[in-house]
């Protein structure tokens, strides 16, 4: 069944971004509209999203909220997106939901589908909160289809999606901005004026996170990277205005369990990261997490990326001159092929085809460039579903 489904789900036609709001608005009116009996944080930004997401997530199971945790994109699994106190949506359950909304008559993109599903399943699953991670920008992202928040939170801002969000960081701010609801705070860490106007127009309390996080909070944190304090200070600052009853003990043992696979995930006994990044913002952080903590290892990379990045610029931030490439044409809809990567490396480069080759810890393996390349490499999946 849930085979099924998933082939329905991704069916001609429905792999495609069409952003708007009338769509799933006038399907979730069919439907009962589920969306209006829950409570959100909702999070949008180009950087970030899911770690603030993970984060938030582990700190309310562990203060005994029942949660709702929506993400994308998944790695192995559409029911990773959708999850309940960390617990997968049941693949039976995934399946009623696609065969229900699709006798709708609605024509819905893959991911309003999801976002619809999500609405239903959380909705009869009488979550507390839904921790909800916007998929591309926030205006007319299908998640703004609820009417309030708890608050609004925007994390790092770059220039990704540009075809759809605007050609500069200010044009993609006030797209990301459109998530922030009336009356309901906002939290950021960026300084755009588009953040600011919007705030103030929905007469919004406009919270500016504090980069300082207690050094405990830091330390217990499971995700490693630099570029993490910024999104734990993003989180620390929306549990702190919402739920000032949450002791800093409770903080700190979440903190210890937050699991956000793919984000600078270091697997000691293989010498092998494995990082998402996929877009220069993203890309510069790992490098510059590389460079901090393995300053005297040679590297490996397994390098992919779709046509629609900046695939360029990645390579040239996150290459040296001395490092062991290996580019990876995965099948995957706009996905680079292995010789619109080579014209543009900056070093001399392989193509990916041994999977041996990444079996050796005489150095520092790295797989990154994309979400979907990760999928496309059988052997990662033991590793990542540990």
């Amino acid at each position: 069944m849930y085979e099924d489904a998933v082939k329905l789900l991704t069916s001609s036609g429905k792999f495609y971004i069409d952003l708007g709001l009338d769509r799933i608005s006038k399907a979730l009116e069919l439907l009962g509209n589920p969306q209006d009996k829950l409570k959100y944080i909702h999070v949008a930004g180009t950087n970030g999203k899911g770690s603030v997401c993970a984060i938030l997530d582990s700190i309310l199971q562990e203060a005994g909220y029942k949660t709702g945790l929506y993400t994308s994109p998944h790695i192995w699994d559409y029911t990773e997106r959708i999850k309940v106190c960390g617990r997968e949506i049941p693949k039976d359950k995934f399946a009623e939901y696609v065969q229900k909304i699709c006798a709708c008559k609605i024509h819905l993109t893959e991911f309003e589908i999801l976002t619809v599903m999500m609405f239903l399943y959380f909705a009869e699953c009488h979550v507390d909160i839904v921790i909800l991670e916007t998929g591309l920008g926030g205006r007319f992202d299908a998640t703004n289809v609820i009417k309030n928040n708890l608050c609004s939170i925007i994390t790092q801002i770059d220039l990704d999606h540009t075809d759809r969000l605007g050609k500069t960081k200010d044009e993609i701010a006030f797209e990301k901005a459109g998530i922030i609801k009336k009356g309901c705070p906002v939290i950021t860490s960026m300084g755009y004026e588009a953040i600011k106007d919007k705030a103030d127009e929905m007469n919004s309390l406009f919270i500016f996170a504090s980069p300082f996080v207690k050094p405990e909070f830091i330390n217990a944190l499971a995700l490693k990277g630099m570029h993490q304090q910024d999104n734990l200070a993003l989180a620390i600052s929306a549990v702190n205005y919402l739920f000032k009853e949450i002791s800093d003990d409770i903080i700190i043992e979440a903190l210890k369990k937050v699991k956000n696979p793919a984000r600078f995930q270091y697997f000691e006994d293989r010498k092998l990261i494995i990082d998402a990044s996929h877009n220069p913002n993203g890309v510069k952080a790992l490098r510059d997490n590389l460079d901090y903590y393995f300053p005297n290892e040679k590297r490996r990379f397994i390098f992919g990326c779709l046509k629609t990045k900046d695939y360029e610029s990645m390579m040239k931030i996150l290459f040296r001159e001395e490092d062991e490439v290996y580019l990876n044409s995965f099948s995957y809809p706009n996905s680079c092929s292995y010789e619109m990567l080579s014209d543009k490396c900056p070093i001399k480069a392989f193509e990916y085809k041994d999977e041996n080759v990444f079996m050796k810890p005489d150095k520092l393996n790295i797989i990154c460039g994309s979400f979907y390349m990760l999928s496309s490499i059988s052997w990662l999946k033991d590793i990542l579903k540990k």
